[in-house]
Order: structure tokens, then C-alpha cells, then sequence
């Protein structure tokens, strides 16, 4: 039994889903500029989706592009990759979009490999870099959910 079953028969109540699929973009501070980055270029297809992020990052997207749908979690540190865990968990995010530093330590890195974890656990699209991410806006599929 997969995991989004198994929720389901826990009796766990998924949010209630809005008209667009959720994606959630996450970047660690020296990967952050290069996410603006990424968000400015794909404006277009970005806002086909309803976006969350953590704080400090979704505050710099909107400041970018603020005709962008974000909605703000806590930063990461303080609980944003957990709550965005949390609407994973409940089947609310259809897609990650995190850029990661490997080579700067993280305090909080048990909250990310907590986060990575239940992605991979609820089969979520997941991209953590410029090359993955790409490739994640072109697929077909997502594009047909960002513009039904």
C-alpha cells in the first residue's frame, strides 16, 4: 500500500484543493538569488500554479514578481520546510522546487532531510537545482495541470 492510500485510510483530510496545482519553492540562502532568478524566467508558466515557499525565500520572489501567487511559511529555520512537509503529508503540494546548498552546513538540516523524505515517500515531483527544475516546468503533464 502506497503512502497517499495509506493516509487515506487514516481517516486524514487533505486540504481543500484550489483551482490550481501547488507547487512549493524552497532555496537555502546561497542558492536563493539563483531561484529569483529561475522564477523571473519562468514567470509565465509559474503563474498557472497557486505557489508556496518559506518565508525569507517567498518574500524575495514576491518582491520580483508580484503578480505571482505566493503564499508565505515561516522561514525555514523556524518551521517553513516542516509546515510545507506538513501540506506534503496531506497530498497539498504536487511539486517541489528546492535549491540546495551541499556545501554550506545547515543547523537545520534534519528539518530538510525531514522534508526531502516525506517527498519521497508521497511520490512528489521534486527538483533541487536549475537542471532538475527545468526539466520539471517542461513536463507535459504538469504544464496541462498549471493551464486547465
Amino acid at each position: 500500500m502506497n503512502a497517499k492510500n495509506n493516509a487515506k485510510n487514516t481517516g486524514a483530510k487533505a486540504p481543500a484543493r484550489s483551482q490550481k496545482p501547488r507547487l512549493a519553492l524552497i532555496a537555502h540562502d546561497e542558492k536563493k538569488a539563483t531561484l529569483v532568478t529561475f522564477v523571473i524566467r519562468h514567470r509565465a508558466v509559474l503563474a498557472g500554479f497557486d505557489l508556496v515557499a518559506t518565508g525569507t525565500t517567498g518574500g524575495k520572489i514576491k518582491q520580483a514578481c508580484p503578480e505571482l501567487n505566493v503564499t508565505l511559511m515561516k522561514s525555514g529555520p523556524l518551521g517553513g520546510d516542516q509546515q510545507i512537509g506538513a501540506m506534503i503529508a496531506e497530498g497539498a503540494i504536487m511539486g517541489l522546487i528546492f535549491f540546495m546548498d551541499p556545501l554550506t552546513p545547515m543547523p537545520h538540516d534534519v528539518d530538510v532531510k525531514a522534508l526531502l523524505r516525506l517527498a519521497v515517500v508521497y511520490d512528489v515531483a521534486t527538483a533541487l537545482n536549475r537542471a532538475t527544475a527545468e526539466l520539471l516546468l517542461a513536463n507535459s503533464t504538469l504544464a496541462e495541470m498549471a493551464h486547465d
